[in-house]
């Protein structure tokens, strides 16, 4: 494993006492020789910011200012015309290695002698990445198996919502990965311009320790992907469905619950909803860190489930069950809510946002019908909605600790060239391919892709994810991008606090199976295989199972925060 030099001219801050956290917060945490792999079951805690050896941040000059100027990153510019792209990096370095990288795929691999991997590799300056493409759907959980045994190559992807798969990502991280401190610290936009000029939270994000006591083990594991922020995930309304029903947009979760009654048929075959399950707990003001939060009159740290808030979204969820205003095959997980929704069966789904703009451009193909648009916030009972936001970065790339210096110097140059925003050749390449080839300008001047782009470059992952972009903006169809932009303007008075901002906070393992065990049995309640009023019962067997054991740990990480 990378050793750090003792002359270090930079000095690794206490991820406890940075803020604040003392010797009570790092109990059950290892205290373990520098070079040894460290394992635990007691979660991990530290904070993500106020780093002193993190790249020191250099703006990058945008060759093209935005159309539209928001507020990033929960409410992101955007461009509504595309520009002529400029080069971003004129002195092009010169690599001759060759490295594999795991990256996650959904639907087929593309094949790797297609032209698009010969101009990509000739453009960033001749470093061969070959990938090693693996089912996305599976990733998370194989990724665990992977690592362990040593068999993802020089470098591999992974999203922060695969994180949860390992018992211990932090182990995992130490335990397995390339320390980058001593060569991305500090000074580095001569040789590296755009990694210095991503933003300081992103790198802060990609910091682990191997001691949270130890100063000196705090470091930077990973290149990070694109920070990003704002609300991903909506429900989307068919609003053509709607208007042709008479049913006016609902600004409540009571007057939703009207519109699933008035427009639902089950003898008919529609339904409100193929599935509801992860999205609304925001309706009901419930979020927090892995259901926890800090209740100021209480003074005490209190789980979603102890709330009544809980029973609502619950009794909400069963009775869109009883009343038949969801698929009756919800509970296998397997409906295919989007395809559901082209068809007009099904009138609302919970997906990512960007399925809107999907939906859109499929109807201007004429691959489908009708307009979609996501429901604004609501909330139950006269209260305030909330949105529930979150910053952060989508995930990393980390790097084989085998590797050598100057192969992982020659590996960060290619992540300097992918981390070229919108607006750059450098981009224009990585996410389009080659003109004529993988895309065509369309009548409204935006790149369009072809049948073989679509296929080898717009479904796939291949090195888009390798940096996160100096910046992102909302890009695309020039309608789409308006709406989707008035519409980030239009949440951000609803946006949730996030009481644990600046720190990481992962819940001992016993905490997560007992939260994986709580899971199922709000499915049962939902889905009418366990009746309401067992819900005490499940309180009782989350908190017997792991659940006070998490509440003094998220309760020792809110107060580092807070100071309370």
């Amino acid at each position: 494993m990378p050793v750090h030099s003792s002359n270090a001219p930079f000095r690794r801050r206490s991820l406890f006492k940075a803020a604040g956290l003392g010797a009570a917060g790092a109990a059950g945490l290892p205290v373990i020789a520098a070079c040894s792999d460290i394992e635990s079951g007691k979660g991990s805690t530290q904070v993500t910011e106020g780093f002193d050896f993190l790249p020191t941040r250099e703006e990058w000059p945008l060759p093209v200012e935005p159309d539209l100027i928001g507020e990033p990153p929960n409410h992101p510019s955007a461009f509504t015309s595309y520009p002529e792209p400029a080069q971003a990096i004129t002195d092009l370095p010169s690599g001759s290695g060759t490295y594999e990288m795991t990256v996650a795929v959904w639907g087929d691999a593309p094949a790797q002698d297609d032209p698009y991997f010969d101009a990509v590799t000739q453009a960033w300056g001749g470093t061969r990445i070959n990938l090693r493409q693996a089912d996305g759907n599976t990733y998370g959980d194989t990724s665990v198996q992977w690592i362990k045994a040593g068999e993802y190559g020089d470098a591999i992807q992974l999203f922060s919502w695969m994180t949860g798969s390992h018992a211990n990502f932090r182990e995992t991280v130490v335990n397995n990965f390339y320390d980058l401190t001593d060569i991305v610290t500090g000074d580095i936009a001569d040789r590296w311009p755009l990694l210095a000029a991503l933003p300081s939270e992103a790198w802060g994000q990609s910091v682990w320790s191997k001691d949270p006591e130890d100063p000196d083990s705090a470091a930077i594991y990973a290149i990070p992907m694109n920070y990003s922020g704002g609300q991903g995930n909506g429900i989307l309304a068919r609003t053509d469905l709607m208007e042709a029903a008479n049913l006016a947009m609902p600004t409540t979760v009571e007057e939703l619950l009207e519109v699933c009654r008035a427009w639902s048929d089950d003898a008919a075959g529609t339904w409100a909803f193929a599935g509801l399950d992860w999205f609304i707990g925001q309706w009901f003001g419930l979020g927090g860190t892995d259901g926890w939060n800090w209740d100021p009159d209480q003074k005490k740290m209190i789980n979603n489930i102890e709330r009544p808030e809980f029973t609502e979204m619950l009794e909400f969820r069963r009775t869109l069950w009883d009343e038949k205003l969801i698929h009756p095959d919800a509970p296998t997980g397997t409906l295919d809510a989007a395809a559901m929704q082209k068809a007009g069966t099904v009138l609302f789904t919970q997906d990512n946002l960007i399925r809107w703009n999907d939906f859109v451009l499929q109807v201007k193909r004429g691959e489908a019908e009708g307009e979609v648009a996501p429901l604004p916030p609501l909330a139950a009972k006269g209260r305030t909605p909330q949105v529930a936001m979150a910053s952060g970065v989508d995930g990393w790339t980390f790097l084989n600790k085998n590797l050598s210096k100057e192969q992982v110097e020659e590996i960060l140059d290619v992540a300097n060239w992918a981390a070229s925003p919108y607006g750059t050749k450098e981009f224009e390449l990585l996410e389009y391919g080659v003109e004529g080839e993988h895309f065509t300008i369309g009548e409204d001047g935006t790149p369009v892709y072809t049948a073989l782009g679509s296929q080898i470059i717009q479904s796939p992952v291949n090195y888009k994810q390798m940096c996160g972009k100096v910046q992102t903006f909302l890009t695309g169809d020039p309608d789409m991008v308006q709406k989707r932009f008035e519409y980030n303007a239009s949440i951000q008075e609803y946006a949730m606090d996030n009481p644990f901002e600046g720190i990481r906070v992962e819940g001992p393992a016993e905490s997560k199976a007992a939260g994986a065990t709580l899971w199922d049995q709000q499915q049962d309640i939902a889905h009418g295989r366990a009746e309401l009023s067992s819900i005490p019962d499940m309180v009782e067997t989350f908190m017997n199972n792991g659940g006070e054991a998490a509440r003094e740990y998220y309760t020792q990480a809110y107060k580092s925060v807070h100071d309370k």
